[in-house]
């Protein structure tokens, strides 16, 4: 398709070319043109990366989503994960038919386009230079592919650092399970770009008004003081402990934001982390991901507060 593309390209600029030398008074619209035709291989190009690193579902896919069952895997052994999706999903889902399954049930369905799947996998992204991976909550279709990470991909969530078998997260999974039904429908009206900016997408203006309920357990040395967050974020912020977050949204607080990061352990010495902020309902207002650096610590910093800001 690339080489087609270039090919109807070089065509055109020859033919184009030839036209200005011989209407000088059409340079300017020849230019014009010239310059749209540039922009749109260069995004369609860019686009082709895009999709080679991650299959985002195609507008098709995400219509078989919608007559699929959703299978929601479980990890093996016992694990706190299992149970927190177990009665997310039961409370939350409200997409298409589920059912819950091991992963050798998986392996036999998950070629099989009649299911979709919620299913947690690890990823290391962009060569993480720690070798750290992180642990995502996937929304795939099924699908013929040999490579479990090469399946059409609706949606993918950080949710921690690969091995991490604690309760950090409990909270958040609901959320997820909720973000991740507006997500899809999302991609039915905006899928161009939500390819192009990943969850990026939803960054958004709108704090104003609202609650935020930061995790002071996971803020940055160079905002972590209420001071300090006062002259750079000037709306209103409780610092709370990840169980006090949690407490708090038991309540269902009206116009109220909570964080949630993730990052790598700390005898890492590197890695990347990630910063996410939703509502109670399921809408991501705030995505960030980074690397970790010596000049660039872990945790929620300046930089996110005045982008939120």
């Amino acid at each position: 398709m690339k080489t087609l593309i270039f090919i109807a390209s070089t065509q055109q600029n020859r033919t184009m070319g030839s036209s200005i030398i011989n209407h000088p008074e059409t340079r300017l619209t020849a230019n014009g043109l010239l310059r749209k035709y540039l922009i749109g291989f260069v995004l369609i190009l860019f686009y082709n990366g895009v999709m080679a690193n991650a299959p985002l579902a195609s507008k098709q896919q995400i219509g078989m989503f919608k007559n699929s069952k959703t299978c929601v895997v479980f990890e093996d052994g016992i694990t706190f994960y299992n149970g927190y999706i177990k009665d997310a999903v039961q409370k939350y889902w409200k997409s298409n038919d589920y059912e819950f399954i091991d992963q050798k049930e998986f392996e036999k369905r998950r070629t099989d386009s009649k299911y979709s799947f919620i299913v947690l996998m690890d990823e290391a992204l962009d060569k993480d230079p720690g070798g750290v991976k992180y642990s995502y909550i996937n929304l795939v279709l099924g699908d013929a592919s040999d490579i479990l990470t090469r399946m059409p991909e609706f949606c993918s969530v950080p949710i921690s650092y690969s091995g991490d078998n604690g309760t950090d997260y409990e909270y958040v999974i609901p959320i997820i399970i909720k973000f991740i039904q507006l997500h899809v429908k999302n991609l039915e009206k905006d899928r161009f770009p939500i390819s192009l900016n990943g969850l990026k997408y939803y960054n958004k203006r709108g704090f104003k008004d609202k609650v935020l309920l930061l995790n002071k357990e996971k803020i940055a040395p160079n905002a972590d003081s209420p001071g300090i967050i006062k002259n750079i974020y000037p709306y209103y912020v409780k610092l709370l402990t990840t169980a006090e977050i949690q407490e708090e949204l038991t309540r269902n607080p009206p116009n109220t934001l909570m964080h949630f990061h993730v990052g790598p352990p700390k005898d890492a010495g590197a890695g990347k982390c990630f910063e996410m902020i939703f509502d109670n309902e399921g809408k991501m207002y705030y995505y960030n991901s980074r690397k970790i650096t010596n000049d660039n610590p872990d945790g929620f910093n300046v930089k996110d507060f005045n982008n939120i800001r």
